[in-house]
């Protein structure tokens, strides 16, 4: 019985200060059993790394083991940020001293994303596409003019080989002609001359 007027007092206070608010016992009571998880998770992250930062390393690896434990997902940031209640309020928390200026944050860069890695490679793809396209049709062209100068020294060849014939055509002809004339024509009548 008890628990149930706990709620119901809850509730009140929680009208009274929220008007016209929906919420039930009921749906304040499934939320604070969220919160209550979700800052279960916290304050173990969080004394883990008050651990850690006893021995010396940084405080801030809190929010990451919090997240890495799959916690803040159903709760607001704020409230995990603000101290608990069973937390001393007298420990002295490096996240409350201020920063020196001398030590800038460094920002190390963001890791590319799936889709900009399909992005970049696609853009290479089409760098090599084309490269490939540029190296072939360079090929042809060296193509092209290997036959066109093997064309030419065909066409030398032909050339040089009817000139060769016509000399030799030219030198046979001189030599029939020769021995025409050296021909002894006395014994022949005068017709056949």
């Amino acid at each position: 019985m008890k628990f149930f007027h706990m709620w119901k007092k809850i509730h009140a206070e929680f009208c009274e200060k929220i008007p016209g608010s929906a919420r039930t016992e009921m749906t304040l009571f499934s939320r604070w059993k969220i919160l209550n998880k979700e800052l279960g998770k916290w304050r173990a992250a969080l004394a883990k790394a008050m651990d850690n930062y006893r021995r010396g390393k940084i405080m801030i690896q809190a929010q990451m083991w919090f997240g890495a434990t799959g916690g803040g997902k159903k709760s607001p940031a704020v409230v995990l940020n603000e101290t608990s209640l069973r937390d001393s309020m007298t420990s002295d928390s490096p996240l409350d001293s201020p920063m020196s200026q001398d030590s800038p944050i460094e920002k190390e860069p963001r890791p590319i994303g799936r889709k900009a890695a399909k992005a970049k490679k696609a853009g290479n793809s089409s760098n090599h596409n084309s490269q490939f396209l540029e190296e072939i049709a360079r090929q042809n062209g060296i193509r092209i003019e290997m036959e066109q100068k093997r064309q030419d020294n065909e066409l030398a060849l032909q050339a040089e080989c009817a000139r060769e014939r016509e000399y030799l055509r030219k030198k046979d002809m001189d030599k029939t002609n020769r021995e025409t004339m050296a021909m002894d024509t006395s014994h022949m009548s005068p017709e056949t001359k």
